[in-house]
């Protein structure tokens, strides 16, 4: 990916329903460049979709926090499965170093969060956690309303 399609994607990220034309003209070049290269990046598996983001996504879910969990021997997959079944888990990821896992939440009150937290606590195979609260984004690559 060169500079041009960084910047694309840049943009992109941030509205991915803005036209071609505007696209272009923001990065001064012409329309057949931008369509061009939007099709490679497709092609190449580099953007893999689009999505919608709705309102009750962006603002019901208020507080939001990264929980670090340790897993016993094996049990990982079924961990993730089980966290998979949370709608408040936004994203799984797994790690290296001190935990095995780390969670993305986001519910809409403190006492929600609480809950979700000690539900997550009693699933099988984890074994300790730690979590922080999210206060602020001032930097995001995900889409912003």
């Amino acid at each position: 990916m060169d500079d041009l399609d960084k910047s694309l994607v840049t943009l992109l990220r941030h509205d991915a329903r803005r036209s071609i034309s505007d696209l272009a003209m923001d990065l001064g070049v012409s329309r057949a460049t931008i369509r061009t290269r939007i099709l490679r990046l497709e092609q190449q598996d580099e953007i893999i979709g689009y999505t919608v983001i709705l309102r009750a996504d962006a603002f019901d879910q208020s507080v939001r926090g990264i929980m670090m969990i340790d897993v016993e021997g094996q049990a990982a997959d079924k961990v993730v499965r089980a966290l998979g079944g949370f709608s408040e888990v936004s994203a799984i990821h797994t790690t290296n170093g001190r935990w095995d896992l780390v969670v993305e939440l986001a519910t809409s009150t403190l006492t929600s969060f609480d809950e979700v937290l000690r539900r997550i606590r009693l699933i099988p195979g984890i074994t300790g956690s730690e979590t922080s609260l999210l206060l602020a984004t001032p930097r995001s690559t995900r889409a912003r309303l």
